[in-house]
């Protein structure tokens, strides 16, 4: 299988790289500075997120974006996923994988308030979720393209273990067995290339959480 990811040098996109060469695919990442690539079993495009072309995605099976917009420029989540799907719209044998947000996930069982409207949700992760929520909406309103977006827990735990499992919901927001909200990058990543792996979610929106 051959992977594409976009941003391969960043937290999750590293992890999810590892992960799929680990398991024998065939992976290119995508990134603006080559040299942050060190894992010699992948080949390495040099390139802006905004400067990438259908030609450089052509061939692939899957497609991961992994970017993350810097603070102050978080509207970057929109214009850079409407560029992806501007390139790869019609062209339904390449699956876009997202590394989403858990601000648009919901919180009630009739799907009327999600996560980043609640009133205890931190004012200064706002600008990040609702821009994310946004490019989420365009995502789900174009019908000519194969996507699946991966949206972690509430808390996506930078430093926590790879417990080697983890559990999978839909639209709503999953707790574990403490009653927290929270995954780990490297559950994440687990997941996510065992989605990958999968392809059981085309076209929907699925959410990891631990156990």
């Amino acid at each position: 299988m051959k992977v594409a990811i976009i941003a391969a040098a960043g937290k999750a996109g590293h992890l999810i790289l590892e992960e799929a060469v680990k398991r024998g695919m065939d992976v290119t990442a995508i990134v603006r500075h080559k040299e942050k690539i060190t894992n010699p079993n992948v080949e390495v495009l040099e390139k802006d997120l905004f400067d990438l072309t259908f030609a450089d995605l052509e061939g692939q099976d899957v497609v991961v974006d992994a970017f993350n917009a810097p603070l102050g420029k978080e509207d970057l989540h929109q214009s850079s996923l409407a560029h992806l799907i501007e390139l790869l719209k019609g062209h339904e044998e390449i699956r876009l994988m997202v590394v989403g947000g858990a601000g648009s996930l919901y919180v009630d069982p009739e799907k009327t308030t999600r996560l980043m409207d609640t009133k205890d949700f931190p004012e200064a992760f706002l600008p990040t979720a609702s821009n994310m929520g946004k490019a989420f909406d365009e995502l789900k309103a174009t019908t000519n393209l194969n996507w699946t977006y991966v949206s972690p827990s509430a808390f996506f735990n930078p430093d926590g273990a790879a417990t080697g499992s983890y559990q999978m919901g839909a639209d709503n927001l999953l707790t574990n067995a403490s009653g927290e909200s929270e995954i780990s990058f490297l559950d994440y990543a687990r997941g996510f290339v065992d989605e990958i792996e999968k392809g059981e979610h085309q076209r929907e929106r699925i959410t990891l959480a631990s156990k």
